[in-house]
């Protein structure tokens, strides 16, 4: 059975993060972009990962240029515009595609494991997020509008 802890990801420096050093966290995976409608949703991401770190719980951004073309910056420029603008300290990782040929393998993997709605299992825009537990199954996907303090309560009951 596939788990988050079978994927290896990329940091922004294109060194790769074998997730499986995440096992036993929660975890919430969000395709990020710095010049969308939702991307004050970084603060609210923030506040969980404050509130929520020292009990095993890590927000993990994917930046995504796919959607609008709404995260056009590189690897440098969204890691000062997200610490300068709301002070994330969560991770975030390489820019990806999230949808189609070049998806990385976990957003194939997460898409699958927890469709939205009807089914469908593309991601529909920036700021979809997949709750993780600790077993490193996926809990939960969430829509874009669904603002993080929503979530805080079903992160609350896995950890």
């Amino acid at each position: 059975m596939t788990t988050i802890a079978d994927f290896t990801v990329e940091l922004p420096d294109g060194s790769p993060l074998d997730l499986s050093a995440k096992a036993g966290k929660v975890l919430l995976i969000v395709n990020v972009a710095s010049k969308c409608g939702f991307t004050p949703q970084y603060e609210g991401l923030e506040a969980l990962q404050r509130k929520f770190a020292d009990r095993g719980f890590e927000v993990i951004g994917f930046p995504c240029n796919q959607f609008g073309h709404q995260e056009p910056g590189n690897a440098e420029e969204i890691a000062s515009f997200c610490k300068l603008t709301y002070d994330v300290s969560f991770p975030l990782m390489k820019k990806v595609d999230v949808n189609g040929d070049d998806a990385i393998p976990l957003y194939d993997w997460l898409k699958a494991e927890a469709p939205g709605v009807l089914g469908t299992k593309a991601v529909k825009w920036n700021f979809t997020k997949f709750l993780i537990g600790r077993d490193g199954k996926v809990v939960r996907r969430y829509a874009p509008n669904d603002k993080p303090e929503s979530i805080e309560k079903d992160i609350e009951a896995l950890l």
